[in-house]
Parts: C-alpha cells; sequence; structure tokens
C-alpha cells in the first residue's frame, strides 16, 4: 500500500481554471499547449538565426530539443519539473510519435518507387558503396564502444544499429540542401537524389532487422519469428493497397474536390498499419511507411493527401518529435578525455565511411574528383530518420545515455557541416558560355521580323489562360516558326516535406510535360500547354526553378541568357478581384519582378493579368483584339511599340498607336525635363512603323498634342477601352516628367502606375516593356530601389 500511494496521481485532461484554485501547468491538456507553444517559438527562431548559414530547418530542430532538455535549459530543476515534469511526458511521447507516424507516411507517399527501379548503375553503385563502407566502420566502432561506455548492451541489435546510424542519409534533408545549393537539376545534384533514395529504403530494411533484433524475447526464435511476419506483413500489403487506392484514384478526377470519405479512409488505413507493425515488435513507423509507398502516385488523389496532412504534422506536431528526443539527450553524461575522444572518433568514422566510400567508387565510375568529393559530403548528410534510429535504440535499452548523446551530436555536426562543405569544395560548372547573341532586344531596324525567344514565367494555373492568348498573338502571321517559347514554372523553396514532390519535378526538367502514357495522370497546366502545342505551330519548351525567393530571380535571369530570350516575360504581383479592383497575390513576387528587371540579359515586360483573350485559350481564327500602344518617346517605348507590332501581325488582331506630343506653346514653360529626349529617334522609329504596318487597314496610328498630364490622362481614358494596352516601363521626355510622383509600384513606371490605378477605370490587361541595356539608366535604376509610398489606390499628380 505504501508503494501504491508513492505513485503520482495520473494528469486530468483539463483544469477548471485559476480562479478555482487550480494551476493549469497540473494537468494534460494545457500543458501540452504550453509546451507546444514552446518548441514552435524556439524552433523557429533558432530557423531563422540559422538562416543565413543556410541550413535545413532540420538543424534548428534537433538543436532546440536538446537546449530544451537536460542539457542546456534542463539544469534548472524547476523549469524542468514545471514545464516538462515526467507524467507529461506519455502525452508528449504519443503526441510526436502519432506526428511522426503520419510524416513517415507523407515521406513513403512521395518516395517513387518506379523511379527507383530506373536508378543508373552509378548511383546505385555510389549507394552500396555509402552504405556498406560506414556499415563495417559503425561495426568496428561498436566494438571499442562496447569495451569502454556500453558495456553490458547485448552486442547483436547494438552492432546492428551502430551501423545502420552510421550508414544512413537523409533523403529529405538531402533534398531541401540540394535546392537551396541550386544542384538539384546538375549531374551530381541527380546522382545524390538517385542514391539517397536507394540509401533510405536501404537502412529502413537494415532498421526494420535491427528492431526485430533487439526485442526482448525470451527465445532467439522471436527476432525470426518478428521478421517473417513482417515481410508477411509488407508482402500481403503489395497486394492489397496499390488496386484499392488505384480504385479510388480513379473516382478523383482532376479539378474536382476529393471525396472526404477517401482522405478519413487513407488516414484510418495508416494507423491501422501503425498497429499492426506494433504489434508484431518492429514499430508503428514501418506501417505508415510502407502503406505511403505504396499508394499509387498517379493522379491528384496522392497530392491531396500531402496537401492535407503535411502543414499540420510538419509544422505542429514533428517539432515535439525533436523535444522529445532532445529530452532523452544529456551532453552532460559526456564526461572525460575518453568520451569526448570517442565523440571525434565516431564523427570521424561516420564522416571517413560515407565520404571515402563515395569518392572511391565515383572515382571508379569516372566522375570528375570534384562532383566525387561532392557527392561524398551530400550522402554524409542526417537528419530525422537518423534520430528515429537513435531513438528507437534509446527505448529498446540498445544505446545508453551517454552512448545516445554521442551519436546525436555526430547526426548535429555532420549535417551542419553538410552546406558550407559543398559550398567550400565544389563550384558546379557552368553552362557552356554561349557567344554573345544578337537578339536580346524585339526593336529592330525598319521593325523587321524575326525570330523571337519568349521566356513566359508563371507561379501557377491563374495566369495561364491570359499567358496562352500573349503567346497566341505574339507568333506572328505563323507562317513560320519565327516563335519559340521557354516556360519556367517558379515554385518556391519550402520547409515543407512536399519539397521532395518539387524534387520530381525538377529531375524531369527539360522533358514535356505531357506524357506519352494516356493513362498517366496530369494537371491542369499539362493540359493547356499540351492543347495549344497541339493546335499551333509554337514550340514550347518547359523548365522548373525551384528556389528561396531571395534567390528566384537568379534562376530566371541566368536560364534566360542560357536560352538566348528575345524578352522575359514576367506575372504582376497583384491579381483581379471579381469587383475589377487588383489585389495583391504574394508581395514577394515584387521583389523576384524588381530584381529581374535590374539584372535581366534581355528586355523584359511585366503582365498585369485583367483576362486578355477571356478565360480560356483562344484558337488562331477566332482571335478578334485590340491592342493599344501609348507611346510617349524613348527606348522603353520603341520596345513596346516594337513588341506591338509584331502583334499585329497575326490576322485575328488590330494596332492601335497613340503617340504623345506636348504642345510647343508649354514645352518650355517650367516642366523638367527628365530622362533623354531624343525627338528624332523617336520620329525615326514612328516613320519606320508607319512604313511597315500601316499598310494593313486594321492598323491605326493617332498623335495627340496635350498641354499636360491631366489632358494626357484623358487621352489615356479614351483609348482604355482595348484589350490589351503596351507601354514603356521608362518612357522618357518633358510630358512624363510630372508623372514621376511617388507611387505603390514604382517599378511599373509612370504610365504603368496610371494603368493599374482603379480610379483610371481601364479594364484592359497591360504589358509593361523594359528595353534591354547593358547599364540602366539612373532614374530607372532609382524606381527599382525605392519603395511605394501611396495607398493601395496608387498616385498620380496632374499639371
Amino acid at each position: 500500500m505504501d508503494s501504491n500511494s508513492s505513485c503520482p496521481p495520473p494528469m486530468k485532461a483539463t483544469s477548471e481554471g485559476v480562479f478555482q484554485g487550480n494551476n493549469p501547468l497540473d494537468y494534460a491538456l494545457p500543458l501540452v499547449i504550453v509546451q507546444i507553444c514552446l518548441v514552435l517559438v524556439l524552433t523557429r527562431v533558432l530557423a531563422y538565426l540559422l538562416k543565413p548559414l543556410r541550413q535545413p530547418r532540420v538543424i534548428a530542430e534537433i538543436i532546440g530539443g536538446v537546449l530544451l532538455g537536460p542539457s542546456a535549459l534542463g539544469r534548472n530543476t524547476n523549469y524542468l519539473h514545471t514545464i516538462f515534469p515526467k507524467k507529461s511526458l506519455p502525452v508528449l511521447d504519443t503526441l510526436a510519435n502519432l506526428g511522426l507516424l503520419f510524416f513517415l507516411f507523407l515521406v513513403g507517399l512521395e518516395l517513387d518507387l518506379t523511379s527507383l527501379r530506373r536508378t543508373g548503375k552509378k548511383a546505385l553503385c555510389i549507394a552500396v558503396a555509402g552504405i556498406s563502407l560506414p556499415f563495417l566502420l559503425g561495426i568496428g566502432v561498436s566494438f571499442i564502444l562496447i569495451a569502454t561506455i556500453s558495456k553490458g548492451v547485448n552486442p547483436g541489435p547494438f552492432i546492428v544499429f551502430m551501423g545502420v546510424a552510421m550508414s544512413i542519409t537523409a533523403f529529405p534533408v538531402l533534398a531541401r540542401i540540394l535546392a537551396e545549393l541550386k544542384l538539384l537539376t546538375t549531374d551530381v545534384g541527380k546522382m545524390a537524389m538517385s542514391a539517397a533514395a536507394v540509401n533510405d529504403v536501404t537502412a529502413w530494411v537494415l532498421l526494420a532487422l535491427a528492431v526485430a533484433l533487439s526485442g526482448s524475447g525470451r527465445s532467439p526464435f522471436v527476432a525470426l519469428w518478428v521478421f517473417l511476419c513482417g515481410s508477411a506483413f509488407i508482402f500481403l500489403c503489395t497486394f492489397i493497397i496499390p488496386p484499392i487506392f488505384k480504385w479510388i484514384s480513379q473516382r478523383c478526377p482532376e479539378g474536382e474536390p476529393v471525396d472526404e470519405v477517401y482522405v478519413c479512409a487513407t488516414l484510418g488505413v495508416v494507423l491501422a498499419a501503425g498497429f499492426v507493425t506494433d504489434a508484431i515488435g518492429i514499430h508503428a513507423l514501418f506501417g505508415a511507411f510502407v502503406v505511403g509507398v505504396l499508394i499509387p502516385k498517379e493522379g491528384p488523389f496522392a497530392g491531396v493527401l500531402v496537401e492535407k496532412v503535411e502543414d499540420l504534422v510538419s509544422g505542429l506536431f514533428l517539432p515535439l518529435y525533436f523535444v522529445s528526443s532532445g529530452l532523452k539527450t544529456n551532453i552532460a553524461t559526456i564526461q572525460g578525455v575518453e568520451s569526448w575522444c570517442l565523440l571525434g572518433l565516431v564523427i570521424t568514422a561516420a564522416c571517413l565511411g560515407k565520404i571515402a566510400g563515395t569518392i572511391a567508387v565515383s572515382m571508379w565510375c569516372k566522375v570528375p574528383f570534384s562532383e566525387a568529393l561532392a557527392l561524398g559530403l551530400l550522402m554524409n548528410t542526417k537528419g530525422l530518420v537518423e534520430l528515429i534510429v537513435l531513438n528507437i535504440g534509446k527505448d529498446r535499452g540498445v544505446l545508453n545515455d551517454q552512448t545516445f548523446a554521442i551519436l546525436v551530436l555526430m547526426a548535429l555536426v555532420t549535417t551542419f557541416l553538410t552546406t558550407p562543405s559543398v559550398v567550400a569544395v565544389y563550384k558546379p560548372a557552368k553552362k557552356a558560355t554561349k557567344s554573345e547573341y544578337k537578339h536580346r532586344t524585339l526593336y529592330r531596324k525598319g521593325f523587321v521580323t524575326g525570330q523571337f525567344r519568349m521566356f513566359a514565367t508563371f507561379h501557377g494555373i491563374r495566369n495561364l489562360p491570359t499567358m496562352i492568348n500573349l503567346i497566341e498573338a505574339s507568333r506572328g502571321t505563323g507562317k513560320k516558326e519565327t516563335l519559340t517559347v521557354h516556360a519556367m514554372h517558379l515554385m518556391e523553396l519550402s520547409e515543407r516535406s512536399s519539397a521532395i514532390l518539387m524534387v520530381h519535378k525538377a529531375r524531369k526538367n527539360g522533358h514535356p510535360w505531357w506524357k506519352k502514357d494516356p493513362n498517366a495522370g496530369s494537371d491542369q497546366i499539362v493540359v493547356a500547354f499540351e492543347a495549344f502545342h497541339q493546335l499551333s505551330k509554337v514550340s514550347i519548351r518547359p523548365t522548373t526553378a525551384i528556389s528561396s525567393i531571395s534567390s528566384m530571380y537568379e534562376d530566371i535571369c541566368d536560364e534566360a541568357e542560357t536560352k538566348k530570350a528575345t524578352m522575359i516575360i514576367l506575372q504582376f504581383h497583384k491579381h483581379l478581384r471579381l469587383d475589377g479592383h487588383l489585389e495583391t497575390t504574394r508581395a514577394e513576387y515584387r521583389h523576384v519582378n524588381r530584381k529581374v528587371l535590374e539584372h535581366a540579359p534581355c528586355s523584359v515586360s511585366i503582365l498585369v493579368d485583367r483576362g486578355f483573350g477571356g478565360s480560356s485559350h483562344v484558337s488562331a481564327s477566332n482571335v478578334d483584339s485590340l491592342v493599344t500602344v501609348l507611346f510617349f518617346g524613348g527606348h522603353d517605348d520603341h520596345e513596346a511599340l516594337a513588341y506591338g507590332s509584331r502583334m499585329a501581325e497575326h490576322p485575328g488582331i488590330s494596332l492601335v498607336v497613340v503617340r504623345f506630343l506636348l504642345d510647343g506653346n508649354v514645352a518650355h514653360s517650367g516642366s523638367v525635363s527628365v530622362g533623354i529626349h531624343e525627338p528624332p529617334v523617336d520620329d525615326d522609329v514612328i516613320t519606320e512603323f508607319k512604313e511597315k504596318l500601316l499598310k494593313n487597314s486594321a492598323n491605326k496610328y493617332i498623335e495627340r498634342v496635350v498641354k499636360n498630364t491631366s489632358e494626357a490622362i484623358e487621352v489615356i481614358r479614351d483609348h482604355g477601352r482595348c484589350n490589351l494596352i503596351l507601354v514603356g516601363r521608362m518612357p522618357e521626355g518633358e510630358l512624363v516628367g510630372s508623372m514621376r510622383k511617388s507611387s505603390e509600384c514604382p517599378e511599373m513606371g509612370p504610365v504603368g502606375n496610371l494603368l493599374i490605378s482603379p480610379e483610371m477605370h481601364i479594364t484592359a490587361s497591360v504589358l509593361v516593356v523594359q528595353q534591354y541595356h547593358k547599364q540602366l539608366s539612373v532614374h530607372s535604376l532609382a524606381s527599382l530601389k525605392e519603395d511605394g509610398t501611396t495607398t493601395d489606390q496608387g498616385g498620380y499628380e496632374s499639371n
């Protein structure tokens, strides 16, 4: 009775509140809320601090877990007993493992076995070497640890756990590191991802073996029974799960909402599989992982599952696992010279096995030494899977506190060193520098029509119809294939687990979006471009950019130069609302647009989408659009006029060019001239245009003499009833000088800002054009640096 009375009572779920005399931290629900909030704040702050070092978020989460545990903050017993009392740990561990269960389901869902089967011989050899040599070194180190700090452990499971811990490569973490370093589409990146995928699957098989061996069964045949039952479970799942989920996927058509019953049923299957493998004696994680791997990847269903589950799991529950691990990690247990020397030995063996093994096999496969070294460093990435191995070993009693702390530090150090070491030793060879190409602008003397390489960017399906209609309008007469379109899908690199899906897309970079297999799944972007490609003579070549917002402009500019683009088409950072006003989609894309305007290797246009051509693709025979060019003068206006002239060659497009001239009586009455105004050059360009395009009666040229900005604005309103307006970003001359006041979007230029202002009541789409120059003017650069100072209404001033 005395021993029973000393046991602490179980925690109740909820309190009655402080006014009833209850301490919320003595109850399970309010305490776990405090724990979660503390974890989220600390890990996010650490991730922000480590961002300049280009470290993956898993590093911040591991460090955060260690800091919250007995290694740092936990040295204060009052804190530890208040925030993380022992009686609360079962609740915390249960939530953490539940989140981990679904995270491993997502990892399995994103692991494509089909691509794994197509792994090349080089990547397969590198994977084998990256597993076998570290595994052997891990076995060697395990004997040293058994003789020193791990005396009395069961040698069989301990040896296997050490080998697995040394040989793991964290596939999800490696994916993010490669994307951050912009190596995904390089030979090194593709090889590293293929080898890491093989490594990942092999590590799970070895871990299942280690878990089976680590059981505390009385008979040696127990491990054999566990292994056989686990194999039978996988065998049965292989025959049952794919057909069922293929049937479900066929009932979830593209673009339609997925029935909630299917999602709930899938989550139930994941939990049931976890229960079965836990009952077998492997671990609940294996069941979830197997279900994720076996679900067919074709169709929208797999993508919907990822979207439904990942944010809650990755953002909320998964950090709890790192804290749960951190509470078991006590660095203070590493005491004395011997222990610290053993830590150095473990880190050295882990790095040596991965790096040396990978380099040796890579060199044997005739991979250059710099790439082989980079591969070795990349394959040395540890992460969440490493912590899973260590925690299972700790829970099973295979690893003691000191060995566990040493291996956690090993995982942290090796992963932390990956990014800086790869950056230091490997500079990816840039694509062969191609000869300076001539056609960086559309404007050519005499408005001669030539090859037009358009580099179009898009973020999703919202602007796709307008973009396709713009491509249709830009192809000229259509008699010759003079238009080539390079369409870049801009994908932001995020910390979400679905970054692995981005990897699969990046690895298909440069291949057609549409697939030869009629049964293969496709999305709306694929369908739209495939339909346009079939109906037109335009060659569309896809590329994918996966990078952070801050460096996305580099991908656009580098790829545009590689493809010898004539003009880059960017999407405006606002979209059209139902009430006709423009609403910010994502303000970060404004930064991308400004940087591209500043560093572009060719001309650039920003498209303000108000539904040019309608909400769907208009075939060539049905095109009937009115395009207006507002011409004030200057190089950017020359480029806008050249683009409009090319559109005018399309039989379904009528072009109106409106030239604004300042009344001579007020031309020098005090207005400040901004920019270099060259009337003779403007006159020559207009003359060339008239000679080339006014032979067609559908095209018109209008000159409007105005006294001030107010009259110019009224003229713009009069000609705003069209489908598309083209204007130069930075027109030159006295007339536009007074328009250059503070505005919300200075990068759009004075006239562009007028056209996007709701006060103008213009419903036409707008294309703001900047002509390429090796060095932009001082005023043009200044407009890309300053911040907007007006409201969302835009701003302009009348004289």
